[in-house]
């Protein structure tokens, strides 16, 4: 399937700050109706909060937890630009603030039959994202995502037990990485079924966290679209002047993890929270914790990529693997041949 380039990236992906005021408020400026929002609070210790269209806007499942989703009235809608927050809750409290990432996808619901499970889905072939739910058989299996073109960044989480997440990246189904946890990559052949994702489908082995039978699942899914996203991974140096790493974009939200070894965060870092390089304020997906500066872990986002530019072993310890998935502020060169210019 070809690909036309995203002129605006904002059309499909943005990220929105915000502050609490334990108050009903609309949080407008997203630039479309979310079908995904991913909320972390920034000032205080609180676990991440991640709300879709599928399950519908009063269900919330955690990155930092193995829990169930949970239900409450929090967030009352997704609107035209953005979602409207209730008077209270842990993602709207008065003098706080919060960073929210949001994403596109159809604004509606499928049934699709890809796959030997039916799923349901709400899938962005532009932007190459969409929300798969599913029910799993206990026994390997495909299922459908909607997208046309092969995923590299799938996370799954059980919806109705307690169980880690799983998350399969762009070095591919022989593996699985855990979002909730510090540790890195494990070969294995359950989680995936060793098989590759495919223009249609993804597969899921036998292991609880993707395909437990009777248990309800839901998937975001992420396929590599020219322009506007990348996954892929690179080797740390251990040096200030660290590794650059190419995606095409300047970058507006990456993610980065030690994949060769375990102790480190899950890094995510941003063009709101960040206004100018250094790109040094960071939120674990794996932890509760409050926002951090990291002098360590710095990274500038490029006109084309981002450079590691700190020592740390987060994102560029000497030799070790980091794999990652980055969202585009704006393309490299427009489909008009106007090239974005760096911070």
């Amino acid at each position: 399937m070809a690909y036309t380039t995203i002129n605006d990236p904002t059309d499909y992906f943005n990220t929105k700050l915000y502050s609490g005021n334990s108050s009903t408020q609309s949080i407008t400026g997203v630039n479309f109706k979310p079908d995904l929002v991913w909320i972390k609070e920034r000032t205080n210790t609180s676990s991440h909060n991640m709300r879709d269209i599928i399950r519908g806007t009063n269900k919330y499942i955690s990155s930092d937890t193995t829990g169930a989703e949970t239900t409450n009235t929090h967030l009352t809608s997704f609107d035209s630009d953005g979602f409207t927050l209730a008077s209270s809750g842990g993602i709207n409290n008065s003098g706080d603030t919060y960073v929210s990432w949001n994403f596109l996808g159809s604004n509606t619901t499928a049934s699709n039959t890809d796959g030997s499970i039916t799923s349901t889905v709400s899938a962005n072939t532009t932007s190459g994202f969409s929300i798969v739910s599913y029910t799993g058989t206990g026994a390997n299996a495909t299922i459908g995502h909607g997208l046309a073109v092969a995923p590299k960044f799938i996370i799954i989480k059980v919806r109705n037990a307690d169980r880690y997440w799983a998350v399969q990246t762009s070095t591919g189904a022989g593996f699985e990485m855990n979002l909730n946890v510090t540790e890195g990559q494990t070969a294995t052949s359950v989680y995936w079924n060793s098989t590759d994702p495919t223009s249609s489908v993804f597969s899921v082995g036998t292991n609880a966290a993707t395909n437990n039978s009777g248990d309800d699942y839901i998937a975001y899914v992420f396929a590599p679209i020219k322009g506007f996203s990348k996954f892929g991974s690179y080797t740390g140096n251990g040096s200030a002047n660290g590794p650059m790493v190419y995606t095409g974009f300047k970058p507006a939200f990456v993610i980065i993890k030690q994949s060769s070894a375990s102790g480190q965060n899950w890094f995510l870092t941003d063009n709101k929270r960040n206004e100018f390089n250094a790109v040094d304020k960071l939120v674990y997906a794996d932890s509760s914790n409050a926002e951090v500066t990291s002098g360590s872990h710095p990274i500038d986002f490029l006109s084309n990529g981002f450079k590691c530019r700190g020592t740390g072993a987060g994102n560029n310890g000497s030799g070790a693997t980091y794999i990652y998935a980055a969202f585009a502020e704006s393309p490299f060169t427009t489909s008009t041949g106007v090239p974005t210019t760096a911070r």
